[in-house]
This record gives structure tokens, sequence and C-alpha cells, in this order.
């Protein structure tokens, strides 16, 4: 066992009731004692406020109320966490076992790193799995290139970072995350650890899964204001998605069904 760093994992959710009790139970059944749990519910109406209440005298803090957008419910949980080192997962993703666990112990042992990202499952709403999140190592360069890689379910940084960033831009609705991780790469290394931290659930109702397409302009916006080019291979990739949006969405399709 590692030893006693806080680690501060906040919860997002809008009417996710469906998945949100495995989510809650996935990190309730980590083996790593020193964790701080705090869910930001978006005013759901259909039960997720009872799974909450139901788990609350183990929960550092909750709210069910409405928020300008899920950066907005990030950075509000964010706000209240007193930890050194910040997680989130979303309330249809889960953590596998061990998870917290490797992910401190290996921040422990590598000081320098601000931010370590694992390996995640594909899996569907029946909590099937679909297949393995095409993770790597990326960079600063290799981000405002388009090559990201980095499962968000799977990822664990310092809380030093976060605020010397200032947190997440509560007005960038789809690819705050990337957004995120260019701006901690700035500062800090973040590293690709081969290990299975978690799983990501493909559902109709996902967001990235529904409005993909959406992201890739947010993300050539954060190329340009980094001093980005025009004509860059971010955008040469985005007009290439754009091409193959079919095929694409037939093979989430498929995934979804088989």
């Amino acid at each position: 066992m590692v030893g006693k760093m806080i680690v501060s994992i906040v919860t997002p959710s809008l009417n996710q009731a469906q998945f949100l009790e495995e989510t809650i139970q996935s990190v309730f059944a980590q083996d790593y004692p020193q964790i701080e749990y705090i869910i930001i519910d978006g005013q759901s109406k259909d039960g997720s406020v009872d799974i909450i209440e139901k788990y609350e005298h183990r929960l550092a803090y909750w709210v069910s109320e409405k928020d300008k957008s899920h950066a907005d419910a990030l950075n509000k949980g964010f706000a209240r966490a007193t930890g050194e080192i910040f997680a989130w997962i979303n309330s249809d993703d889960t953590y596998l076992p061990g998870a917290v666990n490797e992910a401190v112990k290996y921040m422990q042992e590598h000081t320098d790193v601000g931010m370590v990202y694992g390996d995640s499952n594909y899996i569907d709403k029946n909590s099937r799995m679909r297949g393995r999140f095409p993770a790597r190592q990326t960079s600063y360069a290799r981000m405002l290139r388009g090559y990201v890689h980095i499962p968000q379910q799977a990822t664990f940084f310092r809380a030093d970072l976060w605020r010397k960033v200032g947190g997440l831009d509560a007005d960038m609705f789809f690819s705050f995350d990337y957004d995120l991780w260019v701006r901690f790469a700035k500062y800090a290394p973040i590293v690709y650890y081969p290990r299975l931290w978690a799983n990501y659930r493909i559902h109709e109702d996902a967001k990235t899964w529904r409005a993909d397409d959406r992201c890739w302009p947010d993300m050539i916006d954060v190329q340009r204001r980094e001093g980005g080019a025009y004509l860059s291979v971010i955008r040469a990739k985005y007009i290439l998605r754009r091409l193959l949006t079919p095929l694409i969405n037939w093979n989430r399709r498929r995934r979804l069904m088989d």
C-alpha cells in the first residue's frame, strides 16, 4: 500500500441513474484508503439523487443543482477538493480494481510528472467489454497535431498543476479535457503508464459518441490559441474525419449492437 496522499475524485452527473450506482461502487471498491469523493449532480430528474443519498454517508460532499456545463460542474467539485491528486470519473464510466493505488504509487515515484494516464476498456450499456481505447504516449506538440490518445477516465493529475492552469474552461462544451491536457503539458510531463485502470462506457446517449465531430472545431481553436498555423495537421485530420463520418458512425453502431 502506498502512502497517505489524499486523492480527490469528482463525478459530474446529469440524468445517469442507469449507470451512476455502478460508477459510485467502482470508486468505493478501490483499495486505496485516502479517497475524497465528491458528486456534482446537475439537478437530475431520473432518480439519481436517490442513488446519491444512499451513499452520502461516504461522500465528502455532494450537491444537486443546475450548472452551466459539464466543465462547470467539475470546476465546482474540484473547488471543494482538498487532495494532492485529482481525478474525475463520469457517471457512466467505472474504475477497475487497484487503479487509484497504482496511480498514486506511480506519481509518488515520479515526482516530476504532472499527470499520469493508463488504459481503458470500452464497455457497452450492459457493462460488456467492447474493445480497448487506443491510449499511447502523447505530448504538447503531438496534441496540437491532433494526437491525443488520453482516456480521460484513466487520468490522475496533481492538484497544484490544476490550480496553476486555472482548471477547466467552463465555456467549452466538447473539448474541455483536451484543452486542459494541452495546458498541463506546457508546465509538466504527462505520462502514459500502460496499466488498465478504467472502463469507458459507449452508449447511445454518451456525449462524445453522439457529437464527436463537434469536438474537432474546439480542438482547432485550442491549436490556433497556442500559435498554430491555419494550415495544420490537426485541420487536415478534421477534414479527413468528416469525409469518413459515415464509416465511423457505422462502426460505432456495430459496436453498440453486436
